[in-house]
């Protein structure tokens, strides 16, 4: 049995709709749907661990096919269900819009322990972190919208796919923005959702720093 196979498999024996898998592991619908038609031709070890996690079977089974699909429990009744698990969140440093723009391996040095934490049920990944809005660019008359001081998680290493919200950066600069991602013909743009505001078209200049897969008000705001 292949990797999409063993996908299918544990996905089938989740009983979950594949936009729920898609959420919980932080990646879009079509995403899932490439994972298991095997069109995707690489998975990063951060959605696989995840997909493991929103299944309920094995990752070591799921990645290479070893061990046994869901791990032996000793103790139970075969004809008694174990009840479901306590909900599952995750923990993500606030960290600074400038820190957004540093090499990973730069914010790990500083000093990210003292940071404000904030809990998440959406997946990050090992890298994942918060950062609070800035300015109204992204404050929209309607529709989505992200007001200043709202917080977003941002997941660094994401795919990324037109119409998804993102935090970018210069080369030439630490800084880092956020704005929606825009493929148009070829060509990626940064669109505010603030109709005052330019967008923004990426050249050789911008870099993507990550996807932003939640958004909130942080527990100080209310």
């Amino acid at each position: 049995m292949n990797r999409p196979e063993r996908i299918a498999k544990a996905i089938k024996h989740s009983k979950k709709l594949k936009k729920e898998i898609a959420r919980e592991c932080g990646v879009t619908p079509s995403a899932v749907t490439q994972w298991i038609t095997g069109d995707s031709k690489s998975m990063r070890p951060e959605n696989l661990f995840a997909l493991a996690q929103a299944t309920g079977v094995s990752a070591e089974w799921l990645a290479n096919g070893t061990g046994e699909m869901i791990a032996a429990t000793s103790g139970f009744d075969a004809n008694v269900e174990p009840a479901s698990g306590p909900f599952r969140y995750y923990e993500y440093p606030e960290i600074s819009w400038v820190q957004a723009g540093m090499p990973v391996e730069a914010v790990e040095i500083s000093n990210v322990a003292s940071c404000e934490v904030h809990p998440s049920d959406a997946w990050a990944g090992p890298n994942g972190f918060w950062l609070k809005v800035k300015g109204p660019s992204m404050t929209s008359p309607n529709g989505m919208s992200f007001p200043e001081g709202m917080v977003i998680l941002v997941a660094p290493g994401f795919d990324v796919e037109s119409s998804q919200f993102v935090v970018a950066k210069m080369t030439d600069t630490n800084e880092a923005t956020f704005k929606q991602f825009i493929w148009d013909s070829g060509r990626a743009f940064l669109k505010p959702l603030n109709p005052s505001f330019p967008t923004v078209e990426m050249d050789g200049e911008w870099v993507l720093v990550g996807r932003v897969v939640d958004a909130k008000w942080p527990r100080s705001a209310l």
